[in-house]
């Protein structure tokens, strides 16, 4: 489930954390498959002894650079990381775990198993195949113009293509869409002039909001996202219309509905958001 806010939340809390140039002493993996290259043997004898240099994200992969490989993590679903002084494991979802010289561990635990971590000599061989950055300054409406303009896919599935745009998931395309009153079902290349301008703002807005509310948490169970801290996320009290089918919307007081769109659950106003 993290999407971008979540994502950066997480990152701006390791770097909290006084992560930079700490060194990894060891590895463990209790879960295989998390590790997606190389293989587990070869992650753990290849990731002793680097030093964390810089903690940044790309799309929705944390890119930590380390002194000789880069380290991206994926955390899909329901990876979470956190931190602790404790050697045994601290869950039963526990999948991989890093111990740092300063006699912390770095603990990476991931429910539903679907989160990968790589650690490659070149970051930008996964990294380019993902989109702009949609809170970058190159992300205008020219930028967006052009990327809308080869696609005939329904708005909401291109939202979702990190080939296009990165880091938008289905919480924050379907408040983005609801924000510039595009129904989700549109093409993405017949939106218009004005369509395009109020889309890219809504996007930016939606997002710079869930990283000031410190990320979404749509429950309190554990498989919901939290934070480094076990903090859970504020900005499920500002959506408008993820998961509120059933009730009104709070800018015209028409029903909200719930559709599925390739498959993904998608809300909307079906007064605002007119096909």
């Amino acid at each position: 489930m993290p999407e971008l806010p979540e994502v950066e939340t997480i990152v701006r809390e390791l770097n909290d954390h006084s992560l930079i140039g700490s060194k990894i002493m060891s590895a463990v993996i209790f879960w295989e498959r998390t590790i997606g290259a190389p293989s587990c043997t070869d992650f753990c004898r290849q990731i002793k002894g680097q030093v964390i240099k810089c903690i940044e994200r790309r799309g929705k992969f944390i890119v930590i650079t380390l002194s000789q490989q880069t380290l991206l993590i994926h955390l899909r679903m329901t990876g979470k990381l956190s931190f602790s002084k404790q050697k045994d494991l601290i869950s039963s979802h526990e999948r991989v775990r890093l111990k740092l010289d300063d006699g912390r561990f770095l603990h990476y635990e991931d429910q539903r198993k679907f989160g990968k971590w790589y650690l490659v000599d070149d970051p930008q061989t996964k990294l380019d195949l993902i989109g702009i950055e949609p809170l970058s300054v190159e992300f205008n409406v020219e930028a967006l113009k052009k990327l809308l303009i080869r696609s005939s896919l329904p708005i909401k599935i291109f939202l979702l293509n990190q080939r296009y745009v990165a880091g938008i998931g289905n919480i924050y395309a379907d408040e983005a869409l609801w924000e510039a009153k595009i129904h989700p079902l549109k093409k993405a290349n017949s939106l218009n002039p004005t369509e395009i301008k109020a889309l890219l703002l809504a996007i930016k807005h939606v997002l710079n909001g869930g990283i000031a509310n410190q990320g979404t948490s749509l429950g309190s169970k554990m498989a919901n996202y939290f934070s480094v801290s076990r903090r859970r996320g504020n900005n499920q009290n500002q959506l408008k219309v993820f998961r509120k089918d059933g009730l009104k919307c709070p800018r015209c007081q028409t029903v909200i509905i719930k559709m599925t769109v390739a498959q993904r659950g998608t809300h909307l106003c079906p007064l605002c958001q007119k096909l």
